[in-house]
């Protein structure tokens, strides 16, 4: 489990405390009707999966649908925007990944507050990034690819699903950390990216173990690292970043549950215990295996001090990688 979960700064503490209402509210008759649960992404991708996942088997196990709809645009602020004005009732639930943290740092004014409009419920699973290139560049390990990027400052460029993306942020780290200077190419989602990655268009990507290992296996993409701290267990003959060349290097994609701040608290436990217990049923562990992911099931406290963690270190990373702020 990262570190940052545990973060114990008193800032963070304090800043998290009022998310929750100090009333208990009606745990054992809840739900007693459908559940919404929001997403600020389309249909088909990882972050739609995930949720239907869990939502499927909240289902199941509390006895009434937990329906997943999908609003999207603007980078999923306009889905926060509105649930953060939803009545905390726990009845509308927002499904959140690595990228809710991201989009403080890129944009100067939002329609809401990342921590004090939302409640977290639960970090529910994790997965890495891949560190990918084009099988004619002459690398073998990232220690290679830093090499050579020293060598030629410049030269080298990395793809992306966009800017402000996670794939993106991955690589300002991965650039920032390292000291090289390689060129960022945004792309409009990550299939194009992976498909100029393929054809040798850009020599770089970060992309996940779901849409990437098909082709790395078939030899289209060279797989040098995982951006995680520890080796995947799905992928365990694969690096760190972080033990191949970036000492420190850390960085994953995650998918997490809020609710509207003020949702009771009684409601709000009953929710992070079915979602621990989910996450760690054998065929949630299964479902998740081919992205990489592994189960987390935290706490709401460790999710809030997560969630604040990651704001501040890619707050940092825009600032040291001089990316502009919309």
């Amino acid at each position: 489990m990262k570190a940052c979960w545990f973060v114990t700064a008193a800032v963070a503490a304090a800043a998290l405390t009022p998310l929750v209402a100090s009333a208990q509210g009606p745990a054992d008759a809840y739900p007693a009707r459908p559940v919404r649960v929001i997403i600020g992404l389309a249909p088909g991708g990882g972050t739609d999966i995930q949720a239907r996942l869990f939502a499927q088997k909240l289902s199941e196990n509390l006895g009434r649908p937990f329906v997943v709809e999908n609003r999207t645009g603007a980078g999923g602020t306009i889905a926060y925007a509105q649930i953060a004005k939803s009545p905390p009732d726990g009845y509308t639930l927002l499904g959140v990944t690595s990228g809710y943290t991201i989009t403080p740092a890129v944009y100067s004014k939002l329609p809401y507050d990342p921590v004090k409009d939302f409640a977290p419920i639960s970090l529910v699973a994790q997965a890495p990034f891949l560190l990918l290139t084009h099988p004619s560049l002459p690398v073998k390990s990232t220690k290679d690819l830093l090499a050579l990027a020293r060598a030629k400052p410049m030269v080298l460029d990395c793809g992306s699903a966009g800017h402000g993306t996670s794939t993106h942020m991955a690589f300002e780290l991965f650039r920032t950390m390292a000291g090289v200077n390689i060129t960022h190419i945004p792309y409009k989602g990550t299939g194009p990216a992976l498909i100029d990655a393929m054809a040798g268009q850009v020599h770089m990507l970060f992309g996940n173990v779901l849409s990437s290992m098909t082709h790395v296996k078939t030899g289209k993409l060279r797989a040098l690292a995982v951006t995680t701290a520890q080796r995947s267990r799905v992928l365990p003959d694969l690096p760190t970043v972080s033990e191949s060349g970036v000492p420190g290097y850390e960085n994953s994609t995650w998918f997490g549950f809020l609710a509207p701040a003020g949702i009771p608290v009684a409601v709000l436990s009953k929710l992070n215990a079915e979602l621990v217990k989910t996450s760690q049923s054998p065929d949630i562990v299964e479902r998740l295996a081919p992205d990489g992911g592994e189960p987390v099931g935290s706490t709401p406290e460790q999710f809030g001090r997560h969630i604040v963690s990651e704001m501040t270190r890619w707050r940092k990373v825009v600032k040291d990688a001089g990316m502009k702020v919309e």
